[in-house]
């Protein structure tokens, strides 16, 4: 059997992750979270020592902070073992160590582990692709009023998904929070939007525009144990496969 160690554990996507991983009858080898935080999960103490947990686990599971990303990954190089992050707000630093890690074990990173939202990116590139630069292409995203980062880590995973369908650079094209005078908007440019408040979970609408017609793809999420069941299923599917970077799109065979 599988054993998932958590990282983040005490979080709410740590304490789904392991609701997820037992209703799918997957072992947990326990959980981790910054020093002093106090708690359990799937009824055994959360800890603080990564590296312990690595060791324990088959495969470790990773929704914290960005700022732990990097002690999380040293404990896996040094286990040996394979790591899925599902944390966001990452940055280009973040993305250079995963990079480093992924030639050694094999690492997922995504932006949203749910099954749905990776199959909407899929749609996303294919419809960029196939329409070309005359259609607007504008994201909007909302979520709870607890989130920190913006645009959302999903909304960033479609944004990128149309610009390899446009085969261009996301970060040359990003256009967000547009306020006052901006002009008029520039051909090729991919515009986000983010909401905040209440309890939304995460809603996602991928906007298609041009002359006298308009194609809308969205995704809601009506509760986050979506996200944990992806994650589960990337957990096992990571393990015993062979170093190198992933996404979601290798889970769904697309």
């Amino acid at each position: 059997m599988t054993n998932i160690g958590i990282y983040g554990a005490a979080g709410r996507m740590g304490q789904a992750i392991a609701q997820a991983a037992h209703e799918a009858g997957i072992g947990l080898a326990g959980g981790a979270d910054r020093a002093g935080v106090t708690g359990d999960i799937g009824g055994m103490q959360i800890g603080s020592d990564q590296e312990i947990l690595a060791l324990a686990s088959d495969v470790l599971v990773d929704f914290s902070s960005p700022a732990a990303l990097e002690g999380h990954l040293d404990a896996c190089l040094v286990a040996d073992k394979p790591i899925v992050i599902g944390t966001t707000g990452l940055d280009a630093t973040h993305h250079a160590l995963i990079d480093q890690a992924a030639k050694i074990i094999p690492v997922l990173q995504t932006g949203n582990t749910s099954l749905g939202i990776n199959l909407l990116a899929a749609l996303v590139e294919d419809a960029a692709r196939r329409l070309g630069p005359d259609w607007d292409i504008e994201i909007l995203e909302m979520h709870h009023r607890h989130k920190v980062d913006a645009p959302s880590g999903t909304a960033l995973l479609l944004g990128e998904a149309a610009a390899r369908g446009r085969g261009i650079t996301l970060a040359d094209h990003k256009v967000s929070g547009r306020d006052g005078i901006t002009g008029a908007r520039k051909s090729g440019d991919i515009g986000f939007a983010a909401l905040r408040g209440g309890s939304v979970a995460g809603d996602h609408q991928v906007i298609l525009a041009t002359e006298g017609e308009r194609i809308e793809l969205c995704h809601r999420a009506e509760n986050r144990s979506i996200f944990a069941r992806g994650a589960v299923k990337a957990a096992q599917w990571l393990v015993g496969q062979p170093a190198g970077r992933y996404d979601m799109k290798s889970v769904l065979g697309l």
